[in-house]
């Protein structure tokens, strides 16, 4: 391959241990499985807590560990040292950062769905984001019974309303100019590539929004012939369009492929 475009989606974050569900939430979030019945830590973030100090409780937490404070991983690690002498770019729906944690130039990843380090106007009434890990961390030390001090709740400095995680979770996911410069950023490696040797990587995506990676790669391996789709997916290998001609797909364990590579 001449380039290769990393297509990473939740399965590749699974597949490296960052999990929502069993060890992860009876170690870090037995406190709010017991006050609210939680037991996942995804489904978390839609729980209607009672008051704003009781969300941002739940959330400077769920932040913190779900990407501003987490390790790296093996798994990061390896796939980019196995590709680290090839032309790379990375879309991902994931919102932990891993990629640029393991060692990528955040020039080269697209982020499309916001992240964990971020956060926004709950109205989007402007288009901007904030960094808060600063103010996670905060409000992590100073938690009280799983509630925030009142003064530590975030407020819009435009509107004056409340503000939630830059995460696209309805119609008010703030894209803001970091946004669109990395999609301009994509677009330009595409139309750059697209006419080579290109291997379009995908790593863990299922249907939950497929039309950001898995139906547009599909789309580009069938369009351009020297286009090839690399699959890896335990749940759903298969090809959902017609016409990819040069397509391979693997349900292996991730890990042990990526270690054989480097």
């Amino acid at each position: 391959a001449e380039a290769i475009v990393i297509g990473a989606g939740a399965g590749l974050s699974t597949a490296a241990g960052l999990t929502y569900s069993g060890e992860r939430v009876e170690t870090y979030f037995f406190d709010f499985a017991s006050a609210y019945g939680i037991r996942d830590i995804y489904s978390g973030g839609f729980y209607p807590f009672p008051d704003e100090e009781s969300r941002w409780g739940y959330w400077c937490r769920h932040a913190l560990l779900g990407g501003a404070d987490l390790d790296v991983t093996p798994l990061h690690k390896t796939l980019l040292n196995a590709l680290k002498d090839k032309k790379i770019f990375l879309l991902s729906t994931n919102v932990d950062n891993q990629f640029v944690k393991a060692g990528m130039d955040p020039a080269l990843v697209f982020a499309t769905q916001g992240s964990y380090e971020r956060i926004q106007c709950r109205r989007a009434c402007h288009p901007r984001t904030y960094d808060a890990v600063e103010l996670f961390r905060r409000m992590d030390r100073e938690r009280v019974n799983g509630r925030i001090p009142s003064e530590l709740v975030p407020k819009c400095p435009v509107c004056g309303g409340p503000m939630v995680m830059n995460l696209r979770r309805d119609d008010y996911f703030v894209e803001d100019e970091a946004w669109h410069a990395a999609e301009e950023r994509f677009s330009r490696f595409l139309s750059e590539c697209v006419d080579g040797k290109t291997v379009l990587l995908e790593l863990g995506v299922g249907f939950n929004t497929p039309t950001i990676i898995r139906f547009p790669f599909e789309r580009m391996a069938a369009e351009f012939p020297h286009t090839t789709l690399v699959r890896f997916n335990r749940d759903y290998p298969q090809l959902t369009s017609e016409g990819v001609s040069r397509f391979m797909s693997f349900t292996e364990d991730l890990p042990e492929i990526f270690l054989s590579l480097a």
